[in-house]
């Protein structure tokens, strides 16, 4: 009898909706600028990542390989990269536009603080940044997806236990 598998791009919406949730109560409670809260949400990626390739080597009863374990982890990931990419447009663009202000104020008082830059090459760097804003947090979010996702996978596809069939030619 065939195991029951939960498909990859179910998991990657169940995490995806986990971290939308997660980020708006952070954008209410004010605290999506926060350091330690972008760490703990990376970590968060990665363990849920690794959850999911557990969860699938469960399913299968081992009869899995390192391969299989993370390319059913890496479709997860591409499903909910997928998924918080178009969140993190929408929530530039309708849900939070503020967003870019803070971001800016940010970028100021950090460029402030290493005193290096005259006010007119601060003014060109934040106009230039407001410009681009919304591809940049979207290329960047894609790109830090796509690899705490890849690292997730290898984590899982790792410490998953796997007993895979024999072929034909190791039972002789």
């Amino acid at each position: 009898m065939e195991p029951k598998i939960t498909q990859p791009w179910m998991k990657g919406i169940m995490i995806s909706l986990l971290f939308i949730v997660l980020s708006l109560v952070f954008q209410f409670t004010d605290l999506s600028q926060n350091k330690y809260v972008q760490w703990t949400n990376s970590l968060l990626l990665i363990a849920a990542l690794a959850w999911a390739c557990n969860n699938y080597a469960k399913q299968m009863q081992g009869n899995v390989t390192f391969g299989n374990i993370f390319s059913h982890g890496f479709k997860t990931t591409a499903a909910l990269t997928a998924i918080l990419v178009v969140y993190t447009f929408i929530s530039i663009k309708f849900l939070f536009p503020e967003l870019v202000e803070k971001s800016l104020e940010e970028a100021r008082k950090q460029m402030e603080k290493g005193g290096t830059l005259s006010e007119s090459d601060m003014e060109k760097g934040l106009e230039m940044t407001k410009k681009f804003f919304l591809p940049f947090a979207i290329g960047g979010s894609l790109v830090v997806y796509l690899i705490l996702g890849t690292i997730g996978s290898l984590i899982g596809a790792a410490i998953s236990k796997k007993n895979p069939n024999p072929t034909p030619f190791e039972q002789q």
